[in-house]
């Protein structure tokens, strides 16, 4: 057997081997000279399927030949950075066949070297990668998307979070600033409260004096508005639906749009189309939200998404404004009719009687606890202190009801039990919706001392102190209103006040806690009357208060009777330097608060009261006159002087008027700057005034 070596192929066998497979393969080759220009020496037939363009076609053209208007320039430059710096790379670039149609071409370029390295020739390798590019593009633009649409939901959610606290002056200002530029590259909030006016927080718009003078001046120096079409004014009364579109540089407008078109102009936004979104509730629109989109195009500019978050936002703005609307809608019932039956307290001659009521924080201000202090005779006082179950409109109405019959039947000089006995054969007739208790006490002047006769109907004793004896009037007692006392009917208790003593009548809301009950409750109030630090029934008012409802949980009505001890000085016990009253908002507790003041200075050894009661008498005037709502007065001891503080529910503050012919009034607030300096903050829903005065007589006031 003859072993024999396989032949090698010669070189030009390999050379045509190698031509062969360069034909055959399926990736374009080019191979270019290294002259100036790059000119194609030599193109495979994978490049001709690819581009369309042939050898002949192609042969001493540079490779730009593939490049279009849609060629990326960055990516040309980064081949021809490579070129000049002799070194290989790889881009992809958009490029362009010999029939105009476009693929995405992954180009990489390898320099061929000389035996002593110089460059002769480029080689080229061209892959289409068209559909790998738009399996990539195609899966940015879904991620894209679902950013956009995670985003827009958080913007959504932080919109709904921000709306938790309708009570944020700026709410609609930090909602619009959520959407810029996210969203629009301008946005701005007006709702409807009276005229479209700008607004930042959602409340609704309570519009000052200073305010509507403004207005009024504007109104009357301007020019008449052009009348023109209104398509913010459609929008709000629902005729068109929304958005609507306008153009900021156009004339002639209606007031709505103009309004509009005012606010975009100085938010100092690009002259672009505005767009103009409704603010829906539940009845009606409520106000627009105003948007200027990115770029010129207007709506245009807004893909469904945009239009999706903006749609949720205004809804959400909606219902939120249409709540805030509605409670304060339902605040303002309640207010009217908590005024219309807000407790009472006529002047008493030679009593001293404090009286306070405070309905629960947590019920919309309206409570079924009231009271009444009623000069029957010269020497005859009637006290009714009651409570009627609940803390809703139908609570307030019922204790209207009953309120009445009782203020009307305590007029009689008769014995409260006989007086009782009529208003439960009247109420059995009225079927009053809601149960009741109240005590009723009439104080008859017997010389120095005072008779108390009382009947309770299912009420919590009152309680007298002399000193440090306490007693509690457990006496004349009976069911719940409407229920008499059986054949006997109703039991009178009697009682007999020395000067020096203090009755107190109360509710439940003063001595009730969660972590107390009433027999508790009971023993802490009789434990502060015996250990009270003042003789004032206004100082007895305010430890009752600071010791035992600082933080109520119900409402709280408490009268509070001093029978005067000449021989007593009323400064000769130490109690709290502060004092508060709740005053109805009617004329007479104006000369309530001067008596008031000049007892507390009395009561504190503050001498020259006279400023101090002037001063008082113009901020519940004031209060009085421009607020609503009952009016709280509290009284501080500084060390240096008085704290005098008045507080109503009508937010808009007090302003001084510089006086001019024909105006009357309007001067309250320059006198109390005379006498002392002032100041107010927002309370509540309201406003609190505050004015700090060192109390001198009027004619050292008048010398300053």
């Amino acid at each position: 057997m003859v072993n024999s070596r396989p032949v090698p192929p010669s070189r030009a066998s390999l050379v045509e081997v190698r031509n062969r497979a360069l034909q055959a393969t399926d990736v374009s080759f080019v191979i270019t000279d290294a002259a100036p220009g790059g000119p194609i020496m030599w193109v495979n037939d994978a490049f001709v399927r690819t581009t369309g363009w042939t050898l002949d076609e192609v042969r001493g053209r540079n490779p730009d030949v593939l490049h279009g208007p849609g060629t990326d320039p960055a990516a040309s430059a980064e081949l021809g950075r490579a070129v000049r710096e002799r070194r290989g790379a790889t881009v992809t670039l958009l490029n362009y066949r010999k029939d105009g149609t476009t693929f995405w071409n992954q180009v990489t370029i390898t320099p061929v070297r000389d035996a002593a390295g110089g460059v002769v020739q480029w080689v080229g390798v061209q892959v289409d990668v068209t559909a790998q590019v738009r399996r990539d593009d195609q899966q940015r633009r879904s991620i894209a998307v679902e950013r956009r649409v995670r985003n827009g939901l958080q913007l959504v959610a932080q919109v709904s979070e921000l709306l938790s606290d309708v009570d944020n002056p700026t709410l609609l200002r930090e909602i619009a600033r959520l959407l810029c530029p996210e969203v629009v590259a301008w946005a701005g909030f007006l709702l409807d409260d009276g005229g479209l006016r700008a607004a930042e927080g959602i409340g609704v718009h309570h519009e000052s004096g200073a305010e509507q003078r403004r207005e009024a001046a504007h109104r009357a120096g301007r020019r008449p508005e052009p009348a023109g079409p209104d398509p913010v004014a459609d929008l709000l009364a629902g005729r068109v639906e929304g958005p609507v579109e306008i153009d900021p540089r156009a004339d002639a407008l209606g007031p709505a749009t103009c309004a509009v078109v005012t606010q975009v102009r100085r938010g100092g936004t690009p002259p672009y189309p505005v767009l103009v979104h409704a603010v829906p509730g539940r009845s009606r629109n409520l106000g627009v939200l105003v948007t200027v989109p990115h770029g010129p195009g207007g709506a245009a500019e807004l893909d469904e998404h945009d239009r999706t978050v903006l749609h949720l936002v205004v809804r959400r703005v909606g219902m939120a404004a249409d709540n805030v609307r509605l409670y304060a809608r339902e605040h303002r019932l309640a207010e009217t009719l908590q005024r219309a039956m807000l407790p009472e307290q006529a002047h008493v001659h030679d009593l001293d009687v404090w009286s306070y009521y405070a309905p629960s924080a947590g019920h919309a201000q309206v409570g079924g606890d009231w009271f009444d202090v009623l000069q029957v005779q010269d020497d005859l006082v009637a006290l009714v202190i009651g409570d009627v179950v609940g803390h809703d409109v139908e609570a307030a109405a019922a204790m209207g009801q009953l309120r009445s019959v009782v203020r009307a039947y305590a007029h009689d000089p008769a014995d409260p039990g006989d007086v009782l006995n009529r208003v439960d054969q009247l109420v059995a007739g009225m079927r009053v919706p809601r149960s009741a208790s109240l005590v009723l006490a009439t104080l008859e002047r017997r010389a120095e001392r005072w008779l108390l006769r009382y009947s309770r109907a299912g009420h919590l004793p009152p309680v007298v102190a002399r000193g440090r004896e306490v007693t509690r009037l457990d006496g004349g007692a009976g069911p719940m209103v409407g229920f008499g006392g059986g054949e006997a009917g109703r039991a009178t208790g009697t009682h007999l006040l020395e000067p020096g003593d203090l009755l107190v009548l109360y509710t439940d809301g003063l001595i009730e806690r969660r972590d107390r009950g009433l027999r508790e409750g009971i023993a802490a109030l009789e434990a502060v009357a015996r250990d009270v630090g003042t003789q004032d029934a206004a100082g007895v008012g305010e430890e009752l208060l600071l010791r035992l409802a600082d933080q109520p949980e119900d409402d709280v009505a408490v009268v509070v009777v001093r029978v005067p001890d000449p021989q007593a000085d009323p400064r000769s016990l130490t109690s709290p330097r502060r004092r508060r009253w709740s005053l109805p908002s009617e004329p007479g507790s104006i000369a309530r608060a001067r008596h008031a003041v000049v007892r507390t200075c009395e009561t504190w050894g503050i001498p020259g009261a006279q400023s101090a009661e002037l001063v008082v008498s113009e901020m519940v005037a004031n209060a009085v006159m421009h607020g609503w709502g009952h009016v709280v007065l509290r009284l501080f001891d500084t060390g240096e002087g008085l704290r005098i503080e008045v507080e109503d529910s009508n937010p808009v503050p007090p302003v001084t008027t510089d006086g001019h012919p024909g105006r009357v009034g309007g001067y309250g607030m320059r006198i109390v700057e005379r006498l002392g300096e002032w100041g107010w903050r927002p309370a509540g829903s309201g406003k609190l005034v505050w004015a700090r005065v060192r109390p001198q007589p009027i004619s050292a006031a008048r010398d300053r």
